[in-house]
């Protein structure tokens, strides 16, 4: 129960951090919406963990539903990393060809 406590807490303070960002206009309203969502989804499973350890124990998983969050939680960092690396690799490639069209233009 304490740990639930804490993972709230934590939880709000991001959500509040969140609502400032949005208010001093630090991240757009689709940022916004997408962490916004996260972080609530975050709380309803802090709060709803018995029916999620219920939920994971029909899923064949032990019976500890932090588990399944945990295994969630691994498969949606690697998406996030794998397409913050595919941007990343866009930008480096458009880069590279406005830096050659503007040395190209140069040596003209």
């Amino acid at each position: 129960m304490t740990q639930q406590i804490i993972a709230l807490i934590v939880i709000s303070f991001f959500l509040i951090k969140l609502f400032i960002q949005k208010r001093q206009k630090k991240i757009s309203g689709h940022d916004f919406i997408f962490w916004f969502l996260l972080w609530l989804s975050a709380g309803f499973a802090i709060l709803f963990l018995r029916w999620i350890d219920k939920l994971a124990l029909n899923f064949g998983f032990s019976a500890n539903g932090i588990e399944l969050l945990l295994y969630i939680g691994v498969v949606a960092l690697f998406y996030l990393v794998f397409s913050l690396r595919l941007r990343v690799e866009k930008l480096d490639r458009d880069l590279t060809k406005l830096t050659r069209e503007i040395a190209l233009k140069n040596k003209e």
